[in-house]
């Protein structure tokens, strides 16, 4: 990702990384947080955003991003089971300018498969340094 706002194209998409959904984690997780739900279903919606939000933590801290200010317009497309590869990516939707020092971007994050099939997808909007 450019390093400031201005550098920021609409169209534009970067990687967020990928990560497995990790068999310990899902039963821990379950445990905890799903009552009801078992593992052969794959990672519950609720894991499913918790893996997409780690790789845009890990991947916005690399960007010019000073701010999240939504996370809106959320979709679970299908669980991911054990193991399953996830590559997260992010494309600009649109941007605009607020002062001199400061932009918010739109973007549409995805999560996909390692067959390339939509699992999670979100649109946000984030504050950017110029």
């Amino acid at each position: 990702m450019p390093a400031s706002f201005d550098d920021i194209q609409i169209g534009q998409v970067a990687s967020l990384g990928a990560a497995a959904v990790d068999a310990a984690a899902l039963d821990t997780f379950v445990a905890a947080f799903t009552p009801g739900w078992t593992v052969d279903r794959g990672a519950p919606d609720a894991m499913v955003f918790a893996i997409w939000a780690r790789l845009d933590a890990m991947a916005s801290s690399n960007f010019s991003q000073t701010k999240r200010l939504g996370v809106d317009a959320l979709r679970w497309m299908r669980n991911p089971p054990p193991g399953e590869l996830l590559r997260g990516r992010m494309t600009v939707m649109a941007k605009d300018a607020v002062g001199d020092d400061k932009g918010i971007v739109i973007a549409q994050h995805d999560l996909l498969d390692e067959a390339g099939r939509l699992v999670f997808s979100c649109l946000t909007r984030s504050v950017f340094s110029r």
